[in-house]
């Protein structure tokens, strides 16, 4: 009993001092799946527009991502984020951020600490999204 009233008071001060997302962004830390670090990368992301619409910018990346064996660690489309691993040995990560720049148009930028996994990432990603690829099955 004295060993949870204790971790509830550890937990109350942790969200007293970092916050709801401080404290969510140090978990994903401990568990390896945070984008804080892609976020802050995102200022030197190679970005490109693509005449889709969102959702369906979003789907075809995840498809393209899946045709280049990247590994996908994190998918949320409302935080319009998809964080990837390069392959499944090949544990840079790497972020793809969307953005809707109209109901046609979708902004999509690749960002990682790794100039080399960005630019492989973004060439790969960028060629499958030009060549209007039917989505894998």
């Amino acid at each position: 009993m004295k060993k949870a009233a204790f971790m509830v008071i550890i937990l109350l001060f942790c969200l007293s001092v970092f916050g709801c997302a401080g404290l969510r962004e140090m978990c994903a830390g401990f568990k390896g799946v945070s984008i804080k670090a892609l976020e802050e990368a995102r200022k030197d992301a190679i970005a490109r527009h693509f005449n889709y619409d969102y959702f369906t910018a979003y789907s075809k990346s995840l498809d393209a991502l899946k045709q280049m064996q990247a590994y996908v660690y994190k998918q949320d489309i409302k935080q319009h984020i998809i964080a990837i691993y390069v392959s499944q040995t090949d544990t840079t990560p790497v972020g793809i951020f969307f953005q809707e720049v109209n109901k046609d148009t979708t902004k999509i930028e690749v960002s990682s600490l790794s100039s080399y996994a960005k630019d492989l990432i973004a060439k790969g990603l960028f060629n499958l999204l030009e060549a209007k690829l039917p989505p894998v099955k």
